[in-house]
C-alpha cells in the first residue's frame, strides 16, 4: 500500500494472506503490525480490493507468522481466493506512537532531503531489516536506499512530508 504526498490514508496494512492452509478455510498470514490483538477471535479486519469483512474466529503462531481461521471462508478454495491480498484496518484505528517513531504509511510518500538541500527522492517503500528499517526512495538519481537510524536521519517532519539526513559517504553522496 502506498500513499501521495499529502494524501490521508484510510486503511493500513496489518497483515497479508500468503496460501491457504489445509481444506477447512484456515490461511497463513504475515503479520504486519505489532499488535497482537490485531488478530485475536472476534477481531474485525477489511479484506484489500474489496468492502468485504473478515472475522477472526481462530489465530495461532505457524513458522514467522499465523494460521488463521475466518468466519467468512468456510473451505480451502475460499481460502486460496484471498491469497496473496493484504488485511487492512481503518487509519483511525491505529494508536499513536511515541515522539520520533512512525508508521510506515506515514513516511511514504515524504520527501527525502541532505542536510545541504539536495534531495534523494521520495520514499516509495519501508524495507523491515533484523537490524533496521530501511527507507527506498526514488529520486533524481535513481534509488537510495536510506537506514533508519538516529546517526543518520536528522529530522522528520510528517506534515511538511520531509525527512531530512545527513550526507553519509558512498549513501547520499553523489
Amino acid at each position: 500500500m502506498t500513499q501521495q504526498a499529502g494524501q490521508d490514508v484510510p486503511f493500513v496494512a496489518v497483515g497479508r494472506i500468503t496460501r491457504a492452509h489445509g481444506i477447512k478455510g484456515e490461511v497463513a498470514v504475515l503479520p504486519l503490525s505489532q499488535i497482537e490483538a490485531r488478530f485475536e477471535p472476534g477481531s474485525r479486519l477489511i479484506l484489500e480490493g474489496s468492502e468485504r469483512t473478515l472475522t477472526v474466529a481462530a489465530a495461532k503462531p505457524h513458522r514467522h507468522g499465523l494460521l488463521v481461521r475466518f468466519d467468512e471462508i468456510a473451505d480451502r478454495n475460499e481460502a486460496e481466493a484471498v491469497h496473496g491480498r493484504y488485511l487492512l484496518v481503518a487509519s483511525s484505528d491505529v494508536p499513536a506512537l511515541p515522539n520520533d517513531e512512525f508508521w510506515p504509511h506515514q513516511l511514504v510518500g515524504c520527501e527525502i532531503v541532505t542536510e545541504a538541500g539536495r534531495s534523494l527522492g521520495r520514499i516509495k517503500e519501508i524495507v523491515k531489516t533484523p537490524a533496521n528499517d530501511v527507507w527506498v526512495a526514488d529520486g533524481p538519481e535513481g534509488e537510495a536506499l536510506v537506514p533508519a537510524l538516529k546517526d543518520v536521519v536528522v529530522a522528520v517532519d510528517i506534515e511538511a512530508r520531509r525527512v531530512a539526513v545527513r550526507e553519509v559517504p558512498g549513501l547520499t553522496a553523489p
